[in-house]
């Protein structure tokens, strides 16, 4: 099953679920035991929580703060309160509410991540919101299985026993963090130094399940344990080795974990409950989207991003299957609730592909549905700034603010070059304004935007900013609101040039590509090969990745290739004259380099002015950089000439 949702590219997930299901006491029979199954359900749990953990990054929660905190925290929040709400109308108890509003308020941070990975938008900026949310449901779902326990009594606890309850198990979880974190990096540095692999991989093991089994003899679960080991294991300075080791490992693990949900799901309930199924999948879609789309605008982003990430994250989580897990067979899971709950879950991770297929178009459509002239939060009601001329005329516009924004925005600035950014993260755009730069809330594909901006009026439109979809849309929008503008933009793969070309994008410089030209010019500078040389070569061959960029008018043979020929048996270099060299304080006549090596001194920098062409009479001092031109041979001997010469060493004979 895995393989058929591979080819019709779902997730291998789902593909993992419905094996579990086809094999299960309810499928085929393959596996009718329920005992078995039940321990290896908790097996998986275990092992899945356990490489969540050890990839859990709490440096990358402190770099996107705001989109965690605030974005994951109001959808997390809301998305409880609004189904207890819900679920309370419907005859629940208290308890039994805020339970399911914990099991809504996750989504599948597997599921997500793989598609958006696959699709290149994991760093778009409808991805970075999404991301942002995922790691907070991820720390949340610590104290939502801390909350279980306490959620189970309330309708028959007071709150002084609660209250303890709650207070004996966040201090049963300090102990056990305070005594991984201490015990855990001496244990590792033992083992690290044995310089054994497999002995690496069994401690990381036999930490994970020892981490687990403490937390279970104080009360809390097998799963919760195992992820505090995998958070303090990411933490320390082996655990890009140790994920490394464990990584083989990983999809073996989460593959048992989703087969042992497939196990669980009863057929023959899902049929006799098909119409409830049904309605609680789209409700619970709908319900997700409007939470998601609403947390995402209050953040600052406009309505297509909103839209977008609402799309990405409106299934059911793998961390709500453990939760699930943890209530069923109690008052809070029935045995009917959780088959219903379980089928609802596979069918909201099936549709999730599709739906964030179609968000881009969805994100549009809804973005031209609020754009009836109204002023939206963070675009037009912000005075759009420009620096150096303070004019929007004859001006560059940025979209993006990442390396290659911030680069090209400081060397414009330098240059004296009139510019405005576009950015549509609200962290980077209030980082870069405490630092004093002009930049600006805008979405680059909107067309009131690009207005705004007055792109008639402007040069260029560079575009690099990472989402593909924008940046077809971005330049679609651009190439109709000014046909002389010059579109240049940033992408990933070389297999995205022909389309945006085609969209109207005069130039598309890929990251792939210009990798490889760097890498390639660094081997040959380590070559002594001569820098116009390696800029010849940098020439051809971006002319062949890049020759749809080329203009058909120009003719095929114009005699420049007997030039590339000639121009290839020159070198040009420059040499800096020393303290200690000979030539100083001698004129270019003196030292006639052009008699003595055929070589031309075609121009000097000096005190920081450049000389072209100096004269005979032109005289060289110390810390002088020359441009030399000539054959590749003979600009190494004049190079010889005007270095100081090598210092002798002096043998002193012993006595």
């Amino acid at each position: 099953m895995a393989f058929i949702c591979v080819r019709l590219k779902l997730p291998v997930l789902v593909g993992f679920m419905l094996t579990g299901i086809l094999i299960g006491p309810f499928g085929l029979g393959l596996i009718k035991e329920l005992e078995a199954i039940e321990l290896l359900a908790e097996i998986g749990v275990m092992l899945l929580l356990f490489t969540i953990g050890i990839e859990f990054s709490l440096k990358r929660l402190a770099t996107m703060k705001t989109l965690v905190i605030v974005g994951g925290g109001l959808q997390v929040f809301l998305t409880i309160g609004i189904t207890a709400l819900i679920a309370t109308g419907f005859g629940r108890s208290f308890g039994q509410s805020i339970y399911f509003g914990f099991l809504v308020a996750l989504s599948s941070t597997a599921i997500v991540l793989k598609t958006y990975a696959d699709r290149r938008e994991i760093d778009s900026p409808h991805g970075r919101a999404g991301v942002g949310i995922l790691l907070f449901q991820d720390i949340s779902i610590v104290f939502m299985m801390l909350a279980i326990p306490l959620l189970v009594g309330t309708d028959s606890n007071s709150p002084t026993d609660v209250a303890i309850k709650l207070g004996s198990s966040l201090l049963a979880l300090v102990m056990i963090v305070l005594a991984a974190r201490f015990l855990i990096p001496n244990i590792l540095e033992l083992v690290v130094n044995l310089r054994s692999p497999e002995v690496l991989l069994l401690a990381a093991a036999l930490i994970s399940f020892g981490t687990a089994w403490i937390s279970q003899q104080f009360g809390l679960s097998l799963a919760l344990g195992a992820f505090i080991a995998g958070v303090i294991l990411s933490e320390s300075e082996y655990s890009y080795q140790i994920n490394a080791e464990i990584l083989p490992f990983r999809d073996i693990f989460n593959s048992i974990f989703f087969v042992s949900i497939g196990l669980l799901l009863s057929v023959s309930s899902l049929i006799e409950n098909l119409p409830t199924v049904l309605f609680w999948v789209g409700s619970l879609i709908i319900l997700k989207i409007l939470i998601v789309w609403a947390t995402v605008k209050v953040i600052g982003y406009p309505h297509r991003i909103a839209a977008m990430t609402a799309l990405g994250l409106a299934q059911i989580g793998e961390f709500s299957f453990v939760l699930a897990k943890a209530g069923k067979g109690t008052a809070l899971l029935p045995e009917v609730d959780y088959q219903v709950f379980l089928a609802a879950s596979i069918i909201s991770m099936f549709v999730t592909p599709f739906l964030i297929a179609i968000a881009p178009r969805f994100g549009d459509l809804l973005q031209k549905l609020f754009s009836d002239g109204s002023k939206e939060f963070g675009d037009e009601t912000e005075e759009i700034h420009v620096t150096a001329s303070g004019e929007l005329i004859n001006h560059v516009i940025i979209a993006g603010y990442g390396l290659a924004g911030r680069s090209l925005a400081r060397v414009l600035n330098t240059v004296h070059v009139p510019y405005t950014i576009l950015e549509l993260n609200a962290e980077v755009i209030r980082r870069a304004k405490k630092k004093g730069e002009k930049i600006n809330f805008g979405d680059v594909t909107r067309q009131e935007i690009l207005k705004h901006v007055r792109i008639e009026d402007a040069n260029a439109l560079v575009l690099a900013i990472s989402d593909p979809q924008a940046q077809r849309t971005a330049v679609q929008q651009a190439r109709k609101l000014s046909e002389d503008i010059y579109i240049i933009v940033r992408t990933r793969f070389e297999a995205d040039i022909a389309e945006l070309v085609a969209l109207g994008a005069n130039h598309v410089v890929t990251e792939e590509f210009e990798t490889s030209i760097e890498i390639f010019s660094l081997v040959l500078h380590k070559y002594g090969v001569a820098s116009n040389v390696i800029q010849k070569q940098i020439s051809r061959v971006r002319r062949g990745a890049y020759q749809i960029l080329r203009s058909p008018s120009l003719p095929a043979d114009t005699g420049i290739s007997d030039l590339d020929s000639a121009l290839s048996a020159a070198a040009t270099d420059t040499v800096r004259i020393r303290k200690n060299s000979p030539v100083v304080g001698q004129t270019l006549a003196e030292l006639d380099i052009r008699g003595k090596t055929g070589v031309s001194i075609i121009a000097v920098i000096q005190n920081g002015e450049t000389i072209v062409s100096p004269g005979g009479d032109f005289e060289l001092k110390r810390n002088d950089v020359l441009a030399l031109l000539g054959e590749s041979e003979k600009v190494d001997v004049a190079i010889k000439i005007l270095r100081p010469p090598k210092k002798k060493k002096v043998r002193i004979k012993p006595e």
